[in-house]
């Protein structure tokens, strides 16, 4: 089969908008794609077999070595919710606080909070046919509820830009507004409390830390950068205020977050 043919025929056994909503680009390889899902569908068939397993019976996701083995190797779409609310805490959060999340959505509102909240609402994944006005539903509603419960629940953080990525990345896995509101708790709150607090003492020194890895390991690179001037803040804040959300591919973006939301070793003990 010649070039342009595989290519034709990759196109129409690949879906134009991937399983999570977002189109994908003009220029995406969808037969170099075809041919790497190809293979790597065994892997991810191997991996779905082991946490149906491992959580045959609905029972409560423990936390063990062989989680914390299977967490890194990465966490099927299915099971992706389930296992995030149960290794953050949000889960037992959310049980111990029944209806606090709408009580947050009926209770007195902030007209600042909403105004910063609306004006971020159709920046978040444009590529995203969840998130259009025209989808039906618009996930743009949700994604309101989520962080304006969240701001009025944490008024010292409140919002900040970013925060609008990582709750609606948190929607388009859980398909769930309380469970996203606790997810987001959970990170913001309490795994990353540094990072959106007023002086983001964490976002900065995790900024520092990335500029010594890249002198230590490529020098080059830093030495460009450092040659015409370039602040790392202004290159990398964006990547760590919304957690590589809105930077990398989605998968990556999952395997990343799911290794964020274990609790902190200091309360949970689980290395």
């Amino acid at each position: 089969m010649e070039p342009a043919e595989r290519l034709q025929a990759a196109r129409a056994r690949v879906p134009r908008v991937d399983p999570y909503g977002f189109e994908r680009p003009a220029d995406f390889d969808y037969a170099a794609y075809e041919e790497f899902f190809s293979t790597y569908l065994v892997i991810l068939t191997k991996r779905a077999i082991k946490w149906s397993r491992l959580l045959k019976g609905g029972g409560a996701v423990r936390r063990s070595a062989t989680v914390k083995r299977y967490v890194r190797k990465g966490i099927p779409l299915e099971h992706r919710a389930r296992v995030w609310m149960a290794v953050s805490g949000a889960q037992a959060q959310m049980d111990q606080n029944p209806g606090y999340y709408h009580r947050l959505l009926q209770g007195e509102r902030s007209s600042c909070l909403e105004e910063a909240i609306r004006t971020d609402l159709n920046r978040t994944f444009p590529d995203n046919v969840r998130f259009r006005k025209t989808a039906e539903p618009c996930l743009q509603k949700t994604l309101y509820n989520v962080l304006l419960a969240y701001g009025m629940h944490n008024q010292g953080v409140g919002y900040c830009q970013g925060m609008n990525f990582i709750a609606g990345y948190l929607i388009l896995i859980t398909k769930n507004e309380e469970e996203s509101f606790w997810l987001l708790d959970a990170l913001v709150g309490r795994i990353l409390p540094d990072y959106y607090s007023p002086a983001m003492l964490g976002l900065k020194t995790d900024q520092e830390v990335l500029a010594e890895l890249v002198r230590l390991k490529m020098p080059a690179v830093a030495a460009l950068m450092e040659g015409h001037g370039v602040l790392w803040t202004l290159v990398v804040s964006r990547w760590f205020i919304c957690l590589f959300v809105d930077i990398l591919p989605v998968e990556c973006c999952a395997s990343g977050t799911a290794y964020s939301t274990r609790a902190p070793r200091s309360s949970s003990g689980w290395p």
